[in-house]
Order: C-alpha cells, then structure tokens, then sequence
C-alpha cells in the first residue's frame, strides 16, 4: 500500500452542510486533506470540490466511494498527479524598502517568473501561481528577508482525460 498525492474531484449540488459531511469522511479515517477548493464547475448549478490527500489508492478509493454515497454529491473522481494539470496561487506580502535595498529580492521575483500585485509605502505584494514544490521555493528564498504576510490557494486542478460528468448529467436529466 504505497502512499502518494492524489486528488479527489467531487461534483455535487450546493448544499449547506455537504462540506462538513465530506470532511468527516476524511477524519473517520485520520487522512488529512492537505488542499481543498470548492467552486462552480464547468456545469450550470453544479460545484466542483477539488480535495488533495496524500494516501494509498485503496483508502483513496473508500473515501470516493463513501463521498459518492452523500445524497447531494453527483459523482466523484480520483487521479494521481500525472492524471491532471495543476496550479496553485500565493500572495506573499513584503516590506517596500527591500525591494529597492535587496537586489536578491528582485533576482528571487524575476526567477520565480512572480509578479509584483500592488507596491504601497510600507509594503509590496508578490502572486506566484504554480506547483507547490514551486511555491515552497519561492517561501523559502525569501523567508530569510522577511515575510510580512503569505497565504496560499487550494489546488485547482483538471484531468488530463476526459471527464464524464456532463454525461453522467444528461443521464440523469433525462430520467
């Protein structure tokens, strides 16, 4: 039973509570959801979970089942890492004088391929999207310089294949 990330789409009807159900499914069996997203899908009236955890295929599988079982959810999906295509987001906040006084900074922005959101008297914004490994790097170089303030996205994800959902839907309109 070899570990490794995978991650959960959940596509369901939006309900209160569903969120709450769903997590309980993962602390049941002590798997903790290391990223979680919820937005509207590419389905009129549908919201997509993207949930990330890092577990054998056969837990993976349970828990998509017993997801599946929640009267609201309209079908599940797992994929490793190589199924999907990925992204993450973060904001890191920094103090404005190191922009001009610390050259590395500017090299760390200019590598990381960041962006500069807003530059104020006291502080500048950073917006790296990308991997999480790519995102940890770029925490990591400029840790030393000062973090003001970080916060990182969810994962957003899509599958590599294609997705049945919009099948699954008409199926069951039509019934």
């Amino acid at each position: 039973m070899e570990k490794q990330w995978y991650t959960i789409s959940v596509y369901s009807e939006n309900n209160i509570g569903l969120l709450n159900r769903i997590s309980g499914i993962f602390l049941k069996r002590h798997i903790n959801i290391e990223s979680l997203n919820v937005s509207k899908s590419e389905i009129e009236n549908v919201s997509k979970f993207t949930i990330v955890i890092f577990a054998s295929e056969e837990w993976t599988r349970k828990i998509v089942g017993q997801i599946e079982k929640q009267i609201e959810v309209i079908k599940a999906f797992y994929h490793t890492d190589d199924e999907t295509i990925y992204q993450e987001s973060a904001l890191f906040k920094i103090e404005s004088h190191l922009l001009f006084d610390e050259r590395q900074i500017q090299n760390i922005i200019k590598e990381s391929n960041s962006q500069i959101v807003t530059v104020a008297r006291d502080f500048f914004v950073l917006a790296k999207s990308g991997r999480r490994h790519e995102i940890d790097e770029m925490h990591d170089a400029l840790e030393p310089y000062g973090i003001m303030q970080f916060v990182r996205s969810g994962r957003i994800a899509v599958s590599k294949a294609a997705m049945p959902i919009t099948n699954i839907l008409s199926e069951f309109q039509n019934k």
